[in-house]
């Protein structure tokens, strides 16, 4: 009897290795695969040089500078999009997206609205890109740098000084971003910072504690703050030093 068991023993075990090790490769390349999509989507807005009106060939042209990315052929393939962040240096180059009505509907979707596991960036349902002090940007933290997983960077000050700016462009306006504190935190705890939670401010006192707060756990001093009034934009991806960590960064808006 055990002579016919353990073959049958051997089979079953070659089985679920190599089972698991499809389901391995087969995750690593949807996440390629899905990689690749969100490049031939930054494609689609790669800056054009303006066409030049001078005559004189032996003149250089006064304005090098490229047109404002064009969104419009991206909005056409999903309305939902609001806008695109980048971050140079990084892989951070994606759309930005908001489902008011279903608010953590690209968590696990991607562009097309295809099941995904690494999501696009989404917006805070309750944030108002209008009016909101404050635009809550949630991303998957994925491995090798991918995603908002390039945030991690930003723990280690040497990088912050070389990569201090984000860009955030929405339909109708384009903006920089300095960063101002990188921090991390627990969420769904009592003794964590509910960063989440601060939108709009309620009064002077209300931006300036929150924004005290972000500077008290940054990992290190930027030497940079915001006053009542600015704008700013928070990053948020998971953290897996704790239970449900999460790594913040927070910036203020600098350039229209």
């Amino acid at each position: 009897m055990k002579r016919k068991i353990f073959p049958i023993l051997i089979v079953l075990c070659c089985a679920v290795f190599l089972f698991g090790g499809y389901m391995v490769y087969r995750h690593y390349a949807e996440e390629e695969k899905q990689i690749n999509e969100f490049e031939q989507l930054a494609e689609l807005i790669e800056p054009t040089q303006p066409p030049s009106t001078d005559t004189d060939p032996e003149k250089p042209p006064t304005d090098d500078k490229p047109h404002f990315p064009d969104y419009s052929e991206l909005y056409r393939q999903n309305p939902d999009m609001i806008g695109w962040i980048s971050i140079a240096g990084t892989s951070i180059n994606y759309p930005v997206m908001q489902t008011v009505d279903r608010p953590k509907y690209y968590l696990k979707r991607n562009f097309k609205k295809e099941y995904s596991d690494l999501g696009v960036p989404f917006v805070d349902e309750a944030c108002d890109l209008a009016t909101s002090d404050n635009i809550i940007i949630y991303g998957h933290h994925i491995k090798g740098g991918k995603m908002f997983g390039a945030l991690e960077s930003y723990k280690d000050k040497c990088f912050y000084e070389q990569h201090k700016i984000i860009q955030f462009n929405t339909l109708t306006e384009q903006a920089d971003y300095e960063i101002i504190a990188v921090f991390k935190t627990v969420a769904y705890s009592a003794g964590g910072f509910h960063y989440n939670s601060f939108v709009t401010a309620a009064d002077e006192s209300d931006f300036d504690e929150y924004v005290s707060k972000c500077k008290e756990l940054s990992f290190y001093d930027t030497s940079l703050s915001a006053e009542y009034g600015n704008k700013l934009i928070t990053l948020s991806t998971c953290e897996y030093s704790n239970l449900n960590g999460r790594l913040v960064v927070v910036a203020k808006k600098i350039t229209k």
